[in-house]
Formats: structure tokens, sequence, C-alpha cells
């Protein structure tokens, strides 16, 4: 099952499972699943869900699959079967060799629904989708029943023999089950289980143009494999009536059982997959793997480790209710996984030429640097330094505010690991009076690390020297929505922010980041967590930030 940690966390549905075994319920067996639809990339929400089912199974000693329900071809392609393969093993878990669909079973799938026919349970039905619609009822009004939900057993084996052999256009007729068009429960007021659908099937290909409904596909497929406990999100509570109803009308000797717990909601982020498609199709993001997106692979690609997220997920727990969780508590753990993983850098995103006069012409010193100093493991590297480096424009400023403990005319400042200088000439552009280069002097007696750096000053500044520096892109990015819900209003784009990406194209980093390889993670000092981006070339990398270094949720927890 992979992931070598302990699952110990307790939780309502491991309460449930504790008592399932107690009483000896399923053989004391546990045996979950994940079921993902291929109609898109998974995001954040799945990942919880990821978590515990697997980690439900590695807790007792039991088994997950991995089962892909494609019921729907029209929606669903082979690019998405694929990524959610890769997201699953991505964050440390492993189906073995119980990876299933659910057009595995579409031929006893079918058999089931001939059963339900036969048995009286289910009937053909001809009303458009609008009159199945003004047929159901309301919440306080009883649904009508069909005008064709009395045709007989013989009429309705016909007619459903003749919709999977095509005879009929799409949308013609359905396979409704016939249960209660009284029921007080929308669901069960002879819901759909099967529809006439012409669309190619990324496995079955052109085989079938009947496909099964989810909620008929759905508990059949958990109980051919056997599950024992099907955990799923909270909008299908409602649709546990009909798991129900139809595994004891086919009699199934397999009866798992449904158990709903609150799906993932975060902040400031959208978790509905349709609209997500919707914005990457619109050209508002750069693919599903855009960082500003919630899913995996956009996470991955920003620079988020499996086991961040598998520690939010871990930290979030499981719920009966829904809640909203703050984004900060995301940003937390990976900010705590990378604090000890990360080698630290130096990296100047908006450059400030900075020339050092007294410092000899053509000199090259190595300086030592820690790469980690939570991680002596980590050991330490070598950096360039020469007369001519570059800090960041933000760390000058020619007429400071009191309490500004960075560079400015006549004041010092520690550059990291090297010496201290001294700001004595501000060279400006002529036309435009903006500072464009400051110079400097060095004591050479206050070189880091050495018994003479015991000299004080207030600033400490990171740098590249000019020499060895390796120019690279950086993207900034936020959060891609200024609302904290944005699904509020009739027009979610409208919540986009504009600011969600600022790219850097000018930036120094020192010549240890020049061949770093896609997904390393680093923190750039004093700017805080970035990994390197998939469209970095030889020589030129490109960096994503995936968090600052201010840690909200840490200060949430010690108010």
């Amino acid at each position: 099952m992979a992931v070598n940690e302990t699952y110990t966390t307790t939780n309502f549905i491991h309460n449930i499972i504790d008592e399932d075994n107690r009483t000896g319920k399923h053989g004391k067996r546990v045996h979950t699943r994940f079921p993902p639809e291929p109609n898109g990339y998974l995001h954040i929400g799945h990942a919880k869900s990821i978590c515990l089912n697997f980690g439900t199974a590695i807790k007792y000693g039991g088994l997950c699959n991995l089962r892909f329900d494609d019921t729907n071809p029209s929606k669903e392609e082979v690019e998405y079967v694929d990524s959610i393969q890769q997201d699953v093993k991505w964050l440390g878990f492993d189906w073995e060799n119980r990876k299933f669909y659910a057009s595995d079973y579409f031929e006893e799938l079918y058999q089931y629904a001939v059963e339900l026919i036969k048995s009286g349970n289910a009937f053909v039905c001809d009303l458009t989708a609008q009159e199945m619609k003004d047929y159901r009822g309301s919440l306080t009004q009883p649904g009508t029943e069909s005008p064709y939900r009395n045709r007989s057993v013989e009429e309705n084996l016909k007619l459903f023999e003749q919709m999977k052999n095509g005879e009929f256009a799409d949308g013609d007729k359905v396979l409704r089950a016939k249960i209660d068009m009284a029921s007080p429960n929308l669901n069960m007021r002879d819901p759909v289980i099967y529809r006439i659908l012409r669309a190619t099937h990324h496995r079955t290909g052109n085989k079938w143009c009947v496909y099964p409904m989810y909620d008929f596909a759905h508990p059949l497929s958990d109980a051919i494999e056997g599950i024992t406990h099907s955990v799923c999100t909270l909008e299908f509570e409602a649709h546990r009536p009909f798991y129900d109803w139809l595994l004891a009308a086919v009699n199934h000797p397999n009866r798992p059982q449904q158990i709903e717990f609150a799906r993932l909601n975060l902040a400031y982020t959208m978790m509905s997959k349709r609209k997500l498609r919707a914005l990457v199709e619109g050209g508002y993001v750069n693919g599903w793997d855009d960082p500003r997106m919630p899913t995996i692979s956009g996470l991955r690609r920003r620079g988020f480790t499996p086991h961040s997220i598998r520690d939010f997920c871990d930290r979030i727990g499981v719920a009966k209710s829904n809640s909203v969780v703050d984004y900060a508590l995301l940003e937390h753990c990976i900010r705590e996984d990378l604090n000890v993983k990360a080698q630290r850098v130096m990296a100047v995103l908006r450059p400030l030429k900075v020339v050092i006069e007294n410092y000899p012409e053509g000199k090259i010193e190595e300086l030592t640097a820690e790469n980690n100093p939570e991680n002596e493991q980590m050991g330490v590297r070598k950096i360039p330094f020469s007369k001519v480096v570059y800090i960041e424009q933000e760390d000058f400023m020619e007429d400071p505010p009191k309490k500004f403990f960075r560079l400015s005319p006549g004041k010092e400042v520690r550059l990291k690991y090297a010496y201290i200088i001294k700001c004595e000439q501000v060279i400006k552009d002529e036309t435009t009076g903006e500072v464009i280069e400051v110079r400097c002097t060095y004591d050479p007696d206050t070189k880091s690390g050495e018994a003479l750096s015991a000299r004080k000053v207030k600033g400490t500044l990171h740098w590249v020297s000019a020499a060895e520096a390796v120019k690279a892109e950086v993207r900034i990015y936020d959060q891609l929505f200024v609302s904290e819900n944005p699904e509020d209003g009739e027009d979610y784009t409208a919540n986009l922010n504009p600011a969600s990406l600022v790219t850097l194209s000018e930036c120094l980093v020192e010549p240890s980041l020049k061949n770093t390889m896609s997904g390393d993670n680093f923190q750039f000092l004093r700017q805080g967590y970035f990994t390197v981006d998939q469209d970095s070339t030889a020589g030129h990398p490109v960096f994503n930030r995936t968090v600052g270094l201010r840690d909200s949720w840490a200060k949430i927890q010690k108010a």
C-alpha cells in the first residue's frame, strides 16, 4: 500500500470500523476504494479522500482499490486517467494489482438491469428530461407516476434490448428504477439508471450506446469488488437509500456500507471540477497544472510535497459536517516540511548593482555558506564574492524612514556570509532619476564567521556576485481568487485575482542554482520557498514561489 507511516489518528469512520470488527461484521475485513471519475484532474479535496481511503486500509491492514467510475464517455479522457494514477502514486500510495474500471463491469451491470426489469423493479420510460423533471414533484409535493411505468416485463425487456442495439436516438428513452414517486427522498422517485449515449468510450470504444448512471454503477461496482466500507462525501448522503435499495433489489451477496464525511472546503479556493475545467478551457489559467490551481498537479508544480499534503489532510481531520478550512493551514504544512528539507540559497529578484570600490579588481573570493541551519547534515557550500554584487532594490533607500535597517547613504549593513559594507555614493539615471547603482566600501576585517567579525550592525542583506550570477525567471503566485468563497455570485470569474501571477524575468541567483532539476525545492533567503519549474532550460532556471516565509497559521495557533 506504500507510505511507511503509522496511521493512528482516530475519526468517526474508524470508530464505525472498530465496532464492525468487534461484532465480526464483514468478517472483520476492511476493504476501501478511491473511485474518481476520469473527467478532470484531481484537486486538494480528492487528496483528502485518497489519504482517508488508502490510510484507513493501511491502518487496519486491509486493502484499497483504485477504481475509475468511467460511465460518462462524453467527458472522460485517457489524459485524466493517466493524471489520476500519477497523482495517487505521487502522494505515496499504491493500489498494487487492484486497478479497476466501472467499464470492466458493463456487461455485468447490463445484466443486473435486466434482472431489475424481470423482477418488476425497472421500466423503460419515454418521457423527456423536462417532462421527468415536471413529474418529479418537490420536497413538499409527491411526484406523478410516468404513463410508461406499468409497461409489461416483456415490453420493457424488448425496449431495453433495442436501446442497447442502437435502435433509438439519444434521449428517446431511458431505463428507470421503479421505487416510489411519493418518497420524501427525491432520489428514490424512480431515478434514471440507464440512458442512450452515442459517444466513444476511452476503453470500450463504440461497443455500447447505453451507459449506466453513476448512482447505478457505483454501488454495484463496490459490491462486485467486495468493498466493505464505501466512504464518500456528504452530498451522497441522500443517495444512500438508493445505494442500499439497489443492492437489495438485485439480492447481491456483498453489501458494502456507505459512510459519508464532510468534503474539504478551502478558503479562496474553488473545488468544482466542472468549473475548474471551465477555467482551463477558457484560458483563465495555463492548464490543469497551473500552480495557481488547487489540483494536485498544480500544487506539485508549485512546490508542495507529498508529505505536506498528507500532513494537511491529517490535521484537518474527518468530520460529519461541512466547514471551511483556512488556506494558511495548508501553507503552514509546506513551510514546516521544507524548513528542514530545503537548501537555503541567495537570489535577488529585483537587482540593484552595488560596486565595492576598495575591493581588489578581478578578485573572486570563495565564502562558506550553510545549506540549512535546521539540518546540519545538509552541510555547507561555497559561494563566490567579488567587487560587484547585486542586492534587492527594496533593500536600499536614499531617504529612509526611522528603523530602516538596510542600506542607505552613510549607513552600514552586513552582506550575508561576507563583509560589512558602507554606502558612499548613489548613481542615478540622468533621465528618470532612478537609482541604478550604489557605490560602497567594505571593511576587510569583518568577514563573516571570523573572529574580527564581532562588530555588529543591525541589517543583514542577501546578495549575489555579478561575476558568477545566473540569470533566472521567477514567478510569484498569489491566490487565484480574491473572494474567500469564490463561487459566491452568478459569475465566479468576477472573483479572479488580477495579480495572481507576477513574472520577474531579470532575477539573479547564485551559481549553485545553474543546473537544478525540475521539482527541486529551495528557500531563497528572506524571500520564501521556491521550486524549480518544468519550463527551466539548461543554464536558465525558472522558479515558482511555493509560499512566503511569514506563517500566519503559526501566529494564529500561538494567539
